[in-house]
C-alpha cells in the first residue's frame, strides 16, 4: 500500500475567459443589417401627395384658371395654339404669374420632343412665379411600351 497525503483532488476551476464567439456572431448581424438599411433610409422621399374623394379620378376645380403651352416635336413653343417665341413666353408667363400665381400651366409636349426642352419650360415657368404645372396625355392613344431594364 502506499502512504500518501490524504489531500483532496482540486477539481475544476473556474472559467475566467469569456467566450467572445457569440458576441462577435451578433455583432457581424446587426452590422449586415445596418448595411442594408442605411441606403434604404438614405434615399426616402419626402411628398406631400394630392389627397382626392374619388379612388380613382383627381377632384376637377372648374373655376381654376389655367393656360395651355404646347410643344411640337421640333421644340417650338405654343401659347394657346399660337406660335411664341422665348423672349414673349417669359413675358406671358410673367403676367400671367402677377395676375394670378395659382394659375394652373398645362403643358402638351410631343413624344419626340427631348426631356431638356420640356425642363427649360418648367424652369421658365418656374422662375416667373408659376407653380402649378400639369402634364396632359392623350388618353386615347395607347400606352407605349417601355423596354425592360438590361440586367
Amino acid at each position: 500500500m502506499a502512504f500518501g497525503r490524504l489531500e483532496k483532488p482540486a477539481g475544476h476551476r473556474p472559467m475566467s475567459d469569456i467566450n467572445v464567439t457569440p458576441l462577435v456572431d451578433v455583432m457581424l448581424v446587426l452590422l449586415v443589417i445596418f448595411i442594408l438599411a442605411a441606403p434604404l433610409m438614405a434615399s426616402r422621399l419626402a411628398l406631400e401627395l394630392p389627397k382626392t374623394e374619388a379612388a380613382g379620378a383627381p377632384a376637377v376645380d372648374a373655376s381654376a384658371a389655367f393656360v395651355a403651352l404646347s410643344v411640337d416635336a421640333q421644340g417650338q413653343a405654343y401659347w394657346d395654339d399660337q406660335p411664341i417665341e422665348a423672349d414673349a413666353l417669359r413675358q406671358r408667363l410673367q403676367a400671367t404669374a402677377e395676375r394670378d400665381p395659382a394659375t394652373e400651366l398645362q403643358l402638351r409636349a410631343d413624344t419626340a420632343v427631348p426631356y431638356g426642352r420640356v425642363v427649360q419650360l418648367i424652369a421658365l415657368a418656374q422662375t416667373a412665379g408659376l407653380s402649378r404645372i400639369g402634364f396632359v396625355a392623350d388618353p386615347t392613344a395607347p400606352a407605349p411600351s417601355v423596354p425592360a431594364p438590361a440586367r
